[in-house]
């Protein structure tokens, strides 16, 4: 089982940038896919951006393709949302997850429920 933390959320202003991290303890991050969720007041969460546990394939929700990138670096087992051009409409708590897969696999998903991993949530707040 791998433990997550998250960090890096704040406030910022529309079209400005945060880079949020995650931090994975308790396993090595080579044998997990990953994705980045977000859930606003009062709505479903969404799933914004995976990938997979080769590094190989990452998938991008429509409302961020272009603006946020997802990365990873096993060696520090961490994994970053860099999020660019941001909008009030990003506004959101920001979880990342994990679930286990072969090293070589190029699986990705943005269902929440293909995950069983996940880090507490970090405040993003987009000031317009």
């Amino acid at each position: 089982q791998v433990q997550l933390v998250e960090s890096g959320g704040g406030l910022v202003q529309s079209g400005g940038s945060l880079r949020l991290s995650c931090a994975a303890s308790g396993s090595i991050l080579d044998y997990y896919a990953i994705a980045w969720f977000r859930q606003a007041p009062g709505k479903e969460r969404e799933g914004i951006s995976s990938m997979s546990a080769s590094g190989g394939s990452t998938v991008y929700a429509d409302s961020v393709k272009g603006r946020f990138t997802i990365s990873r670096d096993n060696a520090k087992n961490t994994m970053w949302l860099q999020m660019n051009s941001l909008k009030p409409e990003d506004t959101a708590v920001y979880y990342c997850a994990t679930v286990w897969a072969p090293a070589s696999s190029t699986w990705t998903s943005l269902r929440p429920n293909e995950y069983n991993n996940w880090g507490q949530g970090t405040q993003v707040t987009v000031s317009s």
